[in-house]
């Protein structure tokens, strides 16, 4: 069943035009420039988005000019199925990983350990009113993230979670080990884990 659930919203949002898919990430990258946790964020990471998937560079060259920290994913060299976050700029050389996603290259000692993170953008293929995330199958931010199932008390870092509105599911069945995020925001509604936004929240 959720491999089914899964190829219907690939199908989704590969329906969707480059112009569709173009102005969903610049609204979803202007609702999160509003939020508090992205003002008061230092270290932020986000991802390369492909096949579709909603693309946070734009948020992530913001955050950048901010002058926040920010980091992309890489695959784990040691521990399979996990994440591992580097230093990104719009300068840092890139090369493709095993799944042809553009990484940037780094070292070692180079690397943020998750749990350094004060917000991190994910990917997923849908997402449910409670903030529950269906990602691609891997598991890799599960178990990047694993750490917050263990320590609920921990608010960070934040977990946002970015969609098309096509990718609204009903609900979502969820595993012991799936990682619920914090947000989900698309480009005409913000989710905060129980309650539905219509509007991005304002603070004074």
């Amino acid at each position: 069943m959720t491999n089914t659930i899964r190829r219907l919203l690939r199908r989704r949002r590969q329906q969707l035009s480059p112009e569709q898919q173009q102005q969903a990430s610049l609204a979803i990258s202007s609702r999160i420039s509003a939020l508090p946790e992205f003002k008061r964020a230092r270290r932020i990471a986000a991802y390369v988005g492909s096949k579709g998937e909603v693309d946070p560079m734009p948020l992530l060259h913001l955050a950048y000019t901010m002058g926040k920290h920010c980091h992309l994913p890489v695959l784990h060299p040691f521990l399979p199925g996990r994440l591992w976050f580097v230093p990104w700029t719009p300068d840092t050389p890139m090369q493709f990983n095993r799944f042809d996603i553009p990484e940037p290259l780094f070292s070692r000692r180079s690397i943020c350990k998750p749990q350094w993170l004060d917000l991190v953008v994910t990917p997923l293929l849908g997402f449910d009113e409670q903030c529950h995330r269906l990602g691609m199958g891997g598991g890799f931010y599960d178990r990047s993230f694993a750490f917050k199932r263990h320590a609920k008390q921990l608010s960070r870092p934040c977990l946002i979670g970015v969609a098309h509105d096509v990718q609204w599911c009903e609900s979502i069945s969820v595993a012991p080990w799936d990682i619920k995020l914090d947000r989900v925001v698309t480009a005409s509604t913000h989710y905060r884990c129980h309650a539905v936004d219509n509007e991005v929240d304002t603070y004074d």
